[in-house]
């Protein structure tokens, strides 16, 4: 193993499609942990309690795999083709994060990570382990000691190449590689608060500070039963996740890179009708989303979000298929029919 490694695994990435790359030592972000402390024991997590259950893996690297020795962090951009806010003014219509929109970005990062693991692990005969968003590991401070970019105020990862358009993979090592960084790629967010005067439910509660309970994201994808009712209207039609503070941020003007083609939007997700989908049952619903990230949350809980946007819609068409629902077996999605047929009685003057 020599220096050139590094360049050696760059060029690799970037031949398999990644915009990013970096190398960190594995306690390059010692910070890390006790950040995570902090945020659990305020209770920002709300259900997620997985944070909460593998919060000392998650800490810092070695909790998770005592014999790593470097981090190599990585980007794949989904930089979107399409307006993210296209649909939030057209009620009948549902918004779904762009992200969302093409293939299951856990399959497509992950599959290039084996790839390049083992390009490493042949050359290294060191051992590899990859992660996606799944395991115990905090990928967006690794990426930023890595020097992908940095944390900006969304607490999303943000990069002057990229913008915050990029999803990231880790790769752990008992490899001892020298670290590398791109050079140019430290920035700040300056005064900017874009993002956080954008958020509907104000869940950016200061500069780099995100309270889940509050982030329509979390709400739509991770909170189980019904909304809190305080949070319902400002949903708007958000079906499936939220790009509010992630569209405001003005470095995404500098992305220089399009969307890998596996993230290319589905047509039939990129103007869905929400009569169309508060229509679907299970099976029908894992039929449309197989190979989507969306599949995950299932259909209770998709249908629940769409009754939400169906009641914030103004639109007496669709009275009638969400009175089909009121009384479907699912407690959360006959609460969100009930609340949305309130919202949406004496609409159409009747």
């Amino acid at each position: 193993m020599t220096s050139s490694i590094s360049e050696v695994l760059r060029a690799e990435a970037q031949a398999l499609g990644f915009a990013a790359f970096g190398i960190a030592p594995a306690d390059a972000a010692p910070e890390t942990g006790e950040r995570l402390r902090q945020w659990l024991a305020e209770g920002r997590h709300g259900d997620m309690l997985w944070m909460e259950s593998r919060a000392d893996e998650r800490a810092h690297p070695a909790g998770l795999w005592p014999d790593v020795r470097s981090v190599i962090a990585l980007g794949l951009p989904y930089t979107p083709a399409l307006d993210p806010a296209r649909n939030l003014s057209h009620p009948e219509l549902a918004t779904i994060s762009v992200y969302a929109l093409g293939r299951d970005y856990h399959d497509v990062v992950k599959s290039k990570l084996k790839a390049l693991a083992r390009f490493l692990a042949e050359r290294s005969g060191e051992q590899v382990k990859v992660f996606v968003d799944t395991a115990p590991v905090m990928e967006k401070p690794l990426a930023e000691a890595a020097g992908l970019g940095w944390q900006g105020k969304h607490s999303n990862l943000l990069s002057r190449k990229a913008g915050n358009w990029l999803f990231l993979g880790a790769i752990y090592t008992t490899a001892d590689l020298p670290p590398f960084r791109e050079p140019g790629t430290s920035a700040s967010c300056g005064s900017c608060t874009a993002c956080i005067t954008a958020c509907p439910t104000q869940a950016i509660t200061a500069p780099y500070r995100v309270d889940a309970r509050r982030c329509i994201s979390y709400l739509t994808i991770e909170h189980k039963g019904p909304i809190p009712p305080e949070f319902r209207a400002q949903l708007g039609n958000r079906i499936y996740g939220c790009d509010d503070c992630l569209n405001a941020c003005p470095w995404n003007s500098h992305a220089q890179f399009p969307a890998d083609p596996a993230f290319a939007p589905r047509a039939e997700l990129t103007a869905p009708y929400l009569a169309d989908l508060l229509a679907l049952d299970d099976p029908s619903f894992r039929s449309i989303f197989a190979g989507s990230p969306i599949k995950r949350i299932g259909r209770n809980r998709f249908v629940r979000n769409c009754l939400y946007a169906a009641g914030n819609s103004g639109l007496a068409d669709l009275r009638t298929p969400v009175s089909a629902l009121l009384n479907d077996p699912d407690p959360g999605v006959a609460d969100a029919a009930q609340w949305a047929l309130a919202r949406l009685s004496g609409v159409g003057g009747e």
